[in-house]
């Protein structure tokens, strides 16, 4: 009688090390997030040096907020969000595809992707402060206009909505425009070449092929690019922060959700604080469902819907 073999299972040592990780969430993220969750239904703040609660007062907080100015804030936060995304993502696009097209045998790739994504290395806070002393009123940018004679007296960049809000937009599209197009050159480098060359010989042009070959084809990192955009964009803090030293101006119209956020922090409201950051996260879900939803293609190939229409055809003809 043969033995039978002990079959060996190696599963446990790949438990054991992921362990490291699911300790670290559950200690530094799952954790203080049941917990905010947990503070957003409670009045805990502190007046003067007078410490209030922690008291359980339901959904109070959230009522708060909807009746504050959160609105507003969040409706500045999709503003500044769509000045820098938009441009972003189009100057990515066609960076991308003049990049990866063979055709134009661009010479020095290389030294261009590391230029294009340098500005991405630089802190969002030290960029903000060289933006900041540039377009003072003081600062160079004024000086050199007014030198050339295209404005007589500074021009007050920071001091009018369309100013601020524009440069604002200007430093989230350096900062992250060339990460962008890393992503989607690597998306487009991964179509097949065989593809492009039959659309070549169909007589494609180059417009043809980037609008109904390579952007359905990319389509998955496309749908990654704009959920990660929209949780960073929800998240918007130091530029703008830095830019307006943290008052939102003019008239609070740079104000983002994340600067409200904070200032409930520093005044130590616990609870408002914990309700804002529920309301972040339902938000931030809601929309990435949604671009999912609208980005995500279940059927490819239409082998689907080719089905679909076999099918109704069939209980056409067997109505018949």
């Amino acid at each position: 009688m043969k033995k039978r073999r002990k079959s060996l299972s190696y599963a446990k040592w790949g438990y054991l090390f992921i362990l490291p990780f699911f300790i670290t969430y559950f200690i530094f993220s799952l954790i203080p997030m049941i917990d905010t969750v947990r503070y957003s239904f409670f009045e805990y703040y502190r007046s003067g040096i007078k410490e209030i609660g922690p008291n359980f007062i339901g959904l109070e907080n959230y009522i708060s907020l909807l009746q504050s100015d959160m609105v507003k804030y969040g409706e500045n936060t999709l503003i500044l969000w769509l000045i820098g995304f938009i441009p972003q993502i189009v100057i990515a696009l066609i960076l991308a595809a003049w990049f990866t097209d063979v055709r134009l045998k661009i010479r020095g790739k290389q030294f261009f992707k590391v230029v294009i994504y340098l500005p991405n290395l630089i802190m969002a806070s030290a960029f903000a402060l060289l933006f900041f002393t540039l377009f003072s009123t003081n600062g160079p940018i004024n000086s050199i206009l007014m030198s050339i004679g295209i404005t007589k007296s500074p021009i007050d960049f920071m001091g009018s909505v369309l100013g601020t809000r524009s440069l604002i937009g200007l430093m989230n599209f350096l900062m992250w425009f060339g990460n962008t197009t890393i992503m989607l050159m690597a998306a487009i480098m991964g179509i097949s070449m065989d593809v492009f060359e039959a659309s070549d010989l169909d007589g494609c042009n180059s417009i043809q092929r980037f609008f109904y070959i390579t952007l359905p084809m990319i389509r998955p990192i496309l749908a990654y690019t704009l959920i990660t955009s929209i949780i960073g964009g929800l998240q918007m803090f130091d530029v703008p922060q830095i830019l307006t030293n943290g008052q939102g101006n003019p008239d609070r119209t740079s104000m983002t959700l994340i600067m409200f956020l904070n200032s409930h922090l520093k005044s130590k409201n616990y609870g408002m604080a914990g309700a804002l950051s529920v309301y972040l996260f339902i938000i931030s879900g809601i929309l990435c469902f949604i671009v999912y939803r609208m980005t995500n293609d279940n059927d490819p190939d239409g082998s689907k819907a080719a089905a679909k229409k076999r099918a109704r055809e069939e209980r056409r003809k067997g109505k018949r």
